[in-house]
């Protein structure tokens, strides 16, 4: 195969930012006008317990895996009907991926928390467990800043085109594109063990584009490690140790939001069932998503976005 250099890596990859970023900024911009576009129908309604089981699935199956869970979980409901789940329901649930991460990399977690402390006590700042511990810092803070600056300058930000189902599409099949470039221009030669800080910086600028539906955030953060030539496996590892903070992070903001407004009885089974299913269904996503890429190519996640992207545009269409 023929290989790039560093440079050709670099210049593709924040191209791709570049066109993404400027997709958000346009979207963002309009969004004090009236929108256009037809759209699917959106109606919040009640879950019952086995669409809430179903959501729980798209949750947790499209969380790690690189086709976006925010789009299935805005898209599928519609798509079948059942309106939209609701913010309380789709806050929540995500905590059970929370749970499912840590709870497959917790021995991961223990030893970079020890290694890192240790290094400290030692003064070892050559440590490999310290700079990893150091990349997902700093690999956090993109999105951190990203969402913050979004709650400030973006008011009712859950409503602007840029969560549209045509944005959704969009950004599925951008993100599509570069993940099918990452694949056939990364050498995926590097493994864990050659991890740096500036990996953490890359990814995590990738990461922070996940707050555009559509895109995902081990889509991005993975993409991004393909293009700097790490094993899939290993950018497929990393994504998920990096997204722990964030996701977390993203998860509590909500499910402050959420008590602060409010759960209605009603509403405490679905939410409770959908969160069991999403936190069984993660755990079963990571294992898998990881064996996977130690023996096969993300072309059939390119394919895939592709398609959904276009499924979409096609039905609105129509």
């Amino acid at each position: 195969m023929m290989r790039f250099p560093k440079r050709c890596l670099t210049s593709l990859f924040f191209l791709g930012f570049g066109l993404l970023v400027s997709l958000f900024s346009v979207l963002v911009i309009s969004s004090d006008s009236v929108a256009t576009t037809t759209e699917l129908p959106e109606v919040t309604s009640q879950l019952n317990f086995s669409q809430a089981i179903v959501l729980g699935f798209v949750q947790g199956a499209t969380e790690f895996i690189p086709i976006s869970s925010t789009a299935h979980l805005k898209a599928v409901p519609v798509f079948l009907g059942w309106g939209d789940p609701g913010v309380a329901f789709t806050a929540i649930i995500q905590l059970g991926s929370i749970a499912a991460v840590l709870w497959y990399f917790w021995s991961d977690l223990t030893q970079i928390t020890k290694g890192m402390i240790k290094a400290i006590a030692k003064s070892d700042y050559e440590s490999q467990d310290f700079w990893l511990a150091v990349g997902i810092a700093i690999g956090t803070i993109p999105i951190v800043v990203f969402g913050l600056s979004i709650k400030l300058f973006v008011p009712d930000f859950d409503n602007s085109p840029i969560r549209s189902m045509t944005s959704i599409a969009i950004a599925s099949i951008v993100m599509g594109l570069l993940l099918g470039l990452a694949e056939s221009l990364g050498n995926q030669k590097r493994n864990f063990q050659d991890l740096t800080t500036k990996d953490g910086i890359i990814v995590g600028l990738a990461q922070a584009l996940a707050i555009i539906p559509g895109v995902s955030r081990s889509g991005s953060t993975i993409t991004a490690g393909l293009f700097y030539n790490l094993e899939r496996a290993t950018a497929a590892r990393f994504s998920f140790l990096l997204g722990i903070p964030a996701i977390t992070l993203a998860g509590l903001v909500e499910f402050k939001d959420l008590l602060e407004a409010g759960i209605s009885n009603s509403e405490l089974v679905p939410i409770i069932v959908g969160l069991i299913s999403s936190a069984f269904f993660s755990y079963l996503a990571i294992a898998w998503l990881i064996k996977f890429l130690q023996r096969r190519s993300t072309w059939v996640f390119v394919w895939y976005r592709l398609g959904f992207g276009v499924f979409i545009l096609v039905a609105l269409a129509i």
